[in-house]
């Protein structure tokens, strides 16, 4: 066991038996394949808007749906889930980061009821698919400003072409 590494019901579970611990929950999602300053200036802007912090983490099989091979680079994810999970449960921001295998959020969303649901200031309300899943179970959905425009993708890229 990871610590800060929890399944959906093992946080259901702390949550219910220590709700002021954990309330206004503050919900944000995704890959996290390459850690980056980028990533820790985001979460560190999503903990800043409630009192706990949980980081959906997409599995390995639904990054790759998400980010489908691409040819001449390397498959999607580089780093797998459960190293991507270690690696986010312990930065100071995270209290918590739960795997999932769907390719949006939605079950976490509805199982976990955020106070508050954060996306990065690249997406947009339109469309953002977990938005019709935080209205329905009364959450706000927040978007931090991206201070370093940077992506796993990106650096990726910079690799390859140095490499090359």
């Amino acid at each position: 066991m990871i610590p800060g590494v929890y399944t959906l019901t093992e946080l259901q579970q702390a949550i219910a038996a220590a709700p002021n611990r954990w309330r206004p929950l503050v919900f944000t999602n995704g890959c996290f394949d390459l850690l980056h300053v980028g990533h820790i200036r985001y979460l560190q802007s999503a903990k800043t808007l409630g009192r706990s912090l949980v980081v959906g983490l997409n599995h390995d099989a639904s990054v790759a749906a998400i980010k489908p091979h691409t040819p001449g680079q390397p498959p999607r994810p580089i780093v797998p889930a459960e190293q991507r999970a270690e690696l986010l449960a312990a930065l100071k921001p995270v209290d918590a980061v739960v795997v999932f295998a769907e390719t949006t959020a939605d079950p976490l969303i509805a199982a976990l009821k955020p106070d508050v649901y954060v996306k990065g200031g690249d997406y947009q309300l339109e469309t953002l698919p977990e938005a019709s899943s935080v209205r329905a179970c009364g959450g706000q959905i927040e978007f931090v400003p991206v201070e370093v425009p940077t992506s796993s993708t990106a650096i990726i890229n910079r690799i390859l072409q140095s490499s090359g």
